[in-house]
């Protein structure tokens, strides 16, 4: 029988990419798909994205983060693990939502990939024209 824990669960999408965040209260450790954070998202500018809730909050060190995430491709999966922390964060604290809504972290990114139409060779893309 699995434990019941009451910790504040969220979930986050952007693209094809979605992405579940339970935060514990603890001193700021970081941990998506059981690996460390530096180590998932090497790059600088992504890990300033998923850690904007935090630092506009004023909450940077108090919780730990332990996130699942699939789908999608890197940019896709730290936009869905940034809105899923700041859903997260507003069920531990209802008193941030006007922040976290003011700098536009609880809004969702709609857009998605175009699909193939048929007869074309791509979304958007014509087969070459050919008069004679």
């Amino acid at each position: 029988m699995s434990e019941v824990t009451n910790t504040p669960h969220a979930t986050g999408r952007r693209k094809n990419a979605v992405a579940h965040a339970w935060l514990t209260e603890g001193t700021g450790e970081i941990t998506i798909n059981k690996r460390t954070f530096e180590e998932y998202f090497p790059m600088l500018s992504h890990q300033n994205a998923i850690l904007e809730p935090f630092l506009i909050t004023n909450l940077l060190k108090k919780f730990d983060l332990r996130v699942s995430t699939n789908g999608g491709g890197q940019t896709g999966q730290v936009g869905a693990i940034r809105l899923a922390i700041a859903r997260s964060l507003i069920q531990i604290d209802p008193e941030l939502r006007p922040v976290l809504k003011a700098a536009l972290l609880l809004r969702r990114d709609p857009r998605m990939k175009e699909r193939k139409k048929s007869g074309q060779p791509g979304a958007r893309k014509r087969f070459q024209f050919s008069k004679r």
